[in-house]
C-alpha cells in the first residue's frame, strides 16, 4: 500500500497540544497523528460491527442479561 500526502493547516494551540501529546509517547507529531486517526478508525468500524451483530442477533443485554450471561442461582 502507497502513502499519500495530507496536508492540514491547523491552530497553533492545537499543534502545541499534539507535540506534546506525541513527546509524551516518543513519537513524531505526524506518527502520533496517524495513529490516532487508525485508532479512531478501529473504534468506528468496531462500534458498527457490534451494531451490525446485534441487529442480527437481537440486542445483547436481552440475551445476557445487563451485567453479562445469565447463570442459574447457586443451591443453598
Amino acid at each position: 500500500m502507497g502513502s499519500t500526502v495530507l496536508s492540514l493547516r491547523i491552530d497553533g494551540e492545537l499543534l502545541d497540544r499534539l507535540r506534546q501529546h506525541a513527546a509524551k509517547r516518543g513519537m513524531s507529531v505526524q506518527d502520533y497523528v496517524v495513529r490516532t486517526l487508525i485508532r479512531d478508525d478501529f473504534d468506528e468500524r468496531f462500534k458498527l460491527a457490534v451494531e451490525e451483530t446485534e441487529k442480527f442477533y437481537g440486542e445483547t443485554e436481552k440475551l445476557c442479561g445487563p451485567t453479562g450471561p445469565v447463570t442459574r442461582d447457586p443451591i443453598t
